[in-house]
């Protein structure tokens, strides 16, 4: 009986675990289209050039292939969370400064 309480205790560790990995997941991926959604904004009120928007595009590409990379073994480490949380605020300053330097098309 011991034995059984204990795999259910280790189990239900594991799962706690891998919940929280798809909830930082998931927010990574909100953040994306939020993300995204300044950068159309953008590009259709004139703040952004197309050239600006193509490069924070592909920013936005190399952080959601970041992502996949890091999902691909199912668990996030500190370190993953705070590489990836730190790329996508460097990614949301880039899309302030652009759509702010007065640059007109």
């Amino acid at each position: 009986m011991k034995k059984f309480g204990m795999i259910v205790v280790i189990s239900m560790i594991i799962s706690g675990l891998v919940f929280t990995n798809v909830a930082f997941a998931s927010k990574v991926g909100k953040r994306q289209v939020a993300q995204q959604k300044r950068i159309g904004q953008g590009l259709k009120s004139g703040e952004l050039t197309c050239r600006e928007a193509g490069m924070l595009e592909r920013e936005q590409r190399h952080i959601e292939k970041s992502k996949r990379r890091v999902c691909r073994d199912g668990k996030f480490t500190p370190k993953e969370r705070r590489r990836l949380e730190q790329k996508q605020n460097r990614a949301s300053r880039h899309i302030y400064k652009m759509k702010h330097n007065d640059i007109s098309r």
